[in-house]
């Protein structure tokens, strides 16, 4: 342990005493929320900058302004506390804008992903109960397409922002810039009455049969978040600004991200989409100092041709999740960043660590009581001793995350009861007790002085589910779809490892139906294509003869996932979709080994 760790440790000390205070949950009765803060800002830096994005800029009085007008028009529409209204638009002011004045009037807002079209966007509509749609002109036509399988009423309940100079003039919806732009600008009275235990937004996992479940955000956990990122992740202040180019309608982007801005009033600028060919040019004109990142981001910028400046540039910290560690410190090096504050959380979860005194390689620590248990791989099962309770794992050995349920962390799960229920362990450790199933596997590791809190590190996911393109995969959905094509009696999904990618490609174990020789793979990739996320669109097929299945009938992955796309170990057909195209080829040595070269582009 050196000196230089120790000190650089206990500088971290006053910042992490004034987050332990304000960590601590305040009853769900308090009144406070995100459009109060924004208020707060525009009455304390109101000409300071808050957005930059596509050339326009809006002061924190603007932008307050905006979202305003929004809510008091709508709110002069029958828009009421308690009411849900979905959200469909890609990253811009706008977006911010409505999910801000939405938050004032005590509406939950549905975040609906970008990508969704067909069945699964009429479900995330449904399943969140939305009185009214607000949807950006580049998106409208996916909502025009399903508007008449939705429970809402044409010309009333469906409005459209114009994207610049893009409207989308119809019948059935309402261009709510127009419609509001003689609205106040006042700050609402409702504001004043939102309150801590309120829905503030409903953001959805990954699904990847098409139907994702809504998990629920209050208010207070929203403000936990942006506060300890504000605070103690990316310590920002008025005179910082974010660089956001990952998707608004997922929790790291906007809590980590936007709503961290919020609450320190820092400046954001914001890009509808990551590209890595304007990512330094733009974080030096408009001098970026903090980045939120995702995994894939990070192992993208390390990988593409280095150029002798790129540690030239105004970044100082960043936040984010999913940064492996054999990326970490060639990513830090190479941008010269001097934190990283890597978390890990998930939308539904009442369990999150945060690195808080910058250790290389961990995700840190957590104040929430948590236990690491036994968990057969292989089996894909938790280990359970005699009297069928969980068994915590040694120090360092990698273990199932459980957060328990308590009143300070409460796990507030899915808009779905029964999908709650699923992930919620009881009596496990003793009679009685509850605790979230994370699904992942973590382990302690020695990160030096850290002041006696224990510091984790991720592993992998585990069971029925794997990551793949920052989105969380489930075999057993991807597999119930497949089962569904005519020429398929069973299936077997999991996750395999690609050189030079985050997460885990999908593959599918195939067993054929009776008396079909040779599967059509035209119509079998035309059928996924139609049915499942690109993100769940397995990558590998393999042809067997027959599924391996446990004595209690369930199927066997372990050794499906360590053979994988290696088809030296197996003579089953084998086949791959590979990266940019839409059909499937015979997978031989000769593309294994670019695979493995890191060289496929996945």
């Amino acid at each position: 342990m050196g000196i230089v760790d120790v000190a650089s440790t206990l500088v971290q000390v006053p910042t992490l005493l004034k987050l332990k205070k304000g960590m601590i949950p305040r009853p769900l009765d308090v009144a406070d929320c995100i459009g109060a803060r924004v208020e707060a800002n525009a009455e304390n830096l109101g000409q300071h900058n808050a957005v930059v994005f596509e050339g326009r800029e809006l002061n924190w009085a603007q932008f307050n302004g905006l979202a305003n007008r929004y809510a008091n028009y709508l709110s002069g529409q029958g828009v009421k506390r308690g009411d849900t209204i979905s959200l469909i638009m890609e990253n811009r002011i706008e977006f911010l804008a409505l999910i801000v004045g939405l938050n004032k009037l005590g509406v939950t807002a549905a975040l609906i992903n970008t990508n969704l079209r067909g069945r699964p966007l009429v479900h995330c509509i449904s399943v969140t109960e939305s009185s009214k749609c607000i949807v950006g002109a580049e998106l409208a036509e996916a909502v025009a397409e399903v508007r008449a399988e939705l429970p809402l009423t044409e010309g009333s309940d469906y409005f459209v922002v114009p994207d610049g100079e893009r409207n989308f003039p119809a019948e059935w919806c309402i261009n709510l810039a127009a419609a509001s732009d003689n609205a106040s600008t006042d700050n609402p009275p409702d504001t004043a009455a939102t309150t801590l235990g309120e829905t503030a937004l409903y953001i959805f996992t990954s699904g990847t049969t098409g139907l994702p479940k809504a998990a629920v955000l209050s208010n207070r956990r929203c403000l936990i978040s942006c506060d300890m990122a504000a605070k103690a992740g990316l310590k920002c202040k008025p005179s910082d600004r974010l660089y956001l180019c990952l998707p608004l309608y997922h929790g790291t982007g906007l809590m980590i991200g936007a709503c961290a801005a919020i609450s320190a009033g820092s400046s954001m600028f914001i890009r509808r989409k990551f590209s890595a060919s304007n990512f330094l040019p733009e974080i030096r004109q408009y001098n970026c100092t903090c980045l939120i990142y995702i995994g894939e981001l990070c192992r993208y910028l390390t990988n593409i041709p280095q150029q002798p400046d790129d540690h030239k540039n105004p970044l100082r910290a960043m936040m984010g999740n999913g940064l492996r560690p054999d990326v970490w410190m060639d990513f830090k090096q190479r941008y010269k960043i001097k934190r990283i504050a890597e978390f890990y959380g998930s939308s539904e979860g009442n369990v999150a660590f945060a690195n808080l005194l910058n250790k290389d390689c961990t995700v840190g620590m957590t104040s929430a009581p948590i236990a690491l248990v036994q968990y057969n791989v292989h089996d894909d099962e938790i280990v359970r001793d005699n009297n069928g309770r969980c068994i915590e794992v040694s120090p360092g050995e990698a273990g199932l995350l459980l957060g328990k349920i308590t009143e300070d962390t409460v796990f507030e799960g899915y808009t779905d009861v029964e999908a709650t229920e699923k992930k919620i362990l009881r009596g496990a450790l003793e009679e009685g007790d509850a605790w979230f199933n994370t699904g992942d596997l973590m382990r302690t590791v020695d990160a030096g002085f850290t002041l006696g809190y224990d510091h984790y590190q991720f592993v992998d996911r585990v069971g029925d589910t794997f990551r793949w393109k920052s989105e969380n995969v489930s075999t057993n959905e991807v597999g119930e779809i497949i089962n569904g094509f005519d020429q398929i009696k069973f299936c077997n999904v999991y996750g395999v490892e690609i050189p030079g990618a985050d997460g885990r490609a999908g593959m599918a174990a195939l067993n054929l139906e009776d008396g079909v020789t040779e599967l059509d793979l035209e119509a079998f990739a035309a059928y996924v294509r139609r049915e499942l996320p690109a993100y769940a669109v397995p990558v590998f097929l393999r042809i067997q003869p027959d599924i391996d299945v446990t004595g209690t009938f369930k199927m066997v992955k372990g050794d499906l996932r360590k053979q994988g796309y290696n088809i030296s170990e197996y003579s089953d057909p084998a086949f791959v979709m590979r990266n940019g195209e839409q059909a499937y080829t015979p997978l031989d040595a000769e593309y294994v080994d670019v695979i493995r070269s890191g060289g496929a582009g996945y």
